[in-house]
């Protein structure tokens, strides 16, 4: 059936199939989660996770290119250790149970982990630790119209229903993990960090082998500029839908979908493209990860 990330993804939609609608979130410290992925349990057992100075952490708000990024940071992590994984999709540290916790505790270093977490709800030892963590952003206008189809293709999350109502709540912050706008500002605090570095969706469609490049140095894993160029031509993100059928399964296209720059445009009307070039300037004008996503000429 596959590996045992695809079988407990099979069981898990059909459990997601019985549910309804309205209880498939719930509110932790004033967020919303999924219930069936990241229940209570899971979240308050990774508040004593203990993490490791050589841990690879990724961290990305959902739709910001996520899964792209894990695809890549396999490849990274294979070349410069010559140790391949066993599990094709690393799973996101809010959906592993207690059980699976004390699993990863177990596993080998480097440890590829991710999440979609707020970064107050990161367990607390990634910090004191100084584990180096790389955080996904891409432009809120992108980030939008892909997390709302999404939610209406993932069984796991509450339909959206329409365009207008999802843009909504994604702009109140009605949705599973919680508002954008809300993640942007927690990192824009640690922006100088020294094992915090920021990149965009859109830096590395513009130019993969350059962030294959910075991120592998971030990381201190050596490569060959032969194994950046051979990565990058593998981590393209058509390249990367064609191999989800294997590593994804039936979630393969919901997880990638198009992966364009720009797709906003076919969704947003003018007041609601208003709306948000004031909400942007409101909460990230003028600072520097404002700075990284160029939203003047990504979003206008």
């Amino acid at each position: 059936m596959g590996s045992p990330f695809l079988q407990k993804m099979h069981a898990s939609l059909e459990k997601a199939k019985a549910m309804k609608e309205e209880d498939k979130l719930y509110r932790h410290q004033g967020t919303l989660y999924a219930t069936i992925k990241c229940p209570p349990e899971n979240l308050q057992a990774l508040e004593k996770m203990e993490a490791r100075p050589d841990d690879v952490l990724l961290v990305a708000y959902p739709k910001c290119g996520f899964s792209w990024m894990v695809g890549v940071l396999q490849k990274i992590m294979v070349a410069a250790t010559g140790v391949e994984k066993e599990a094709k999709c690393d799973p996101l540290l809010e959906f592993l149970c207690p059980e699976m916790q004390k699993m990863v505790s177990e596993c080998p270093s480097p440890r590829l982990l991710g999440t979609h977490l707020h970064p107050k709800n990161i367990p607390a030892s990634f910090t004191a630790k100084k584990t180096k963590m790389l955080v996904m952003f891409r432009n809120p206008k992108d980030t939008a119209v892909s997390y709302f189809h999404f939610t209406n293709n993932n069984p796991f999350l509450p339909n959206a229903e329409c365009w207008d109502k999802f843009y909504s709540e994604f702009m109140s912050g009605d949705v599973a993990w919680g508002s954008y706008f809300d993640h942007a500002l927690a990192w824009e605090k640690r922006v100088d960090d020294p094992n915090v570095m920021i990149v965009t969706y859109e830096c590395l469609k513009k130019n993969l082998p350059e962030g294959v490049r910075r991120v592998s140095k971030f990381f201190n894993f050596s490569l060959s500029e032969e194994q950046i160029q051979k990565i990058a031509q593998e981590s393209t993100f058509k390249a990367m839908k064609e191999c989800s059928k294997e590593s994804h399964g039936k979630m393969g296209d919901v997880f990638f979908r198009k992966g364009e720059v720009g797709d906003w445009k076919n969704h947003f009307n003018d007041a609601q493209s208003k709306e948000m070039d004031a909400e942007f300037e409101k909460r990230l004008g003028g600072t520097k990860l404002g700075a990284l996503l160029k939203y003047d000429k990504h979003c206008k």
